[in-house]
């Protein structure tokens, strides 16, 4: 039935202040913007081991109803170092969510609110990593 994580969708008023952020915080250039000339209303980038898609999409867009601060899931992604990863989330402007919880078994988990309202999560996941070192090995 669900079968793996395809796109997550975050949503920004100021989609060309998103597109520099994310950038800068993932090291890389988003790879699909549209429209390709003009203001943009989707930009999405193709992150991690799997290449998950993190789509940012104009605010204008949103389905009605969507809550316009955060609500909703937590969708975390695994990181190397939750502690790195959250001060340096922090130090550009992200705001504390969650704090640095260590769930036990060597699950660690923290989460912010993005400058634009989207609530971002961080892990540090061994059954990831179980994971992908079976996929690889495949």
């Amino acid at each position: 039935m669900l079968r793996g994580l395809t796109t997550i969708s975050f949503w920004a008023d100021d989609l060309a202040a998103a597109k520099k952020w994310y950038t800068e915080l993932l090291g890389i250039d988003p790879y699909f913007v549209r429209p390709e000339s003009g203001p943009p209303g989707y930009i999405e980038f193709r992150i991690g081991d799997y290449q998950h898609e993190l789509g940012l999409i104009d605010s204008k867009y949103a389905p009605e109803g969507l809550a316009t601060g955060p609500a909703g899931a937590v969708v975390y992604w695994h990181v190397d170092n939750v502690n790195v990863t959250l001060e340096r989330l922090l130090s550009m402007g992200a705001k504390q969510l969650e704090a640095l919880q260590d769930r036990g078994e060597g699950f660690i988990t923290a989460s912010v609110v993005d400058p634009f309202g989207n609530i971002l999560g961080i892990m540090y996941n061994p059954h990831y990593l179980e994971v992908l070192g079976a996929t690889k090995k495949a």
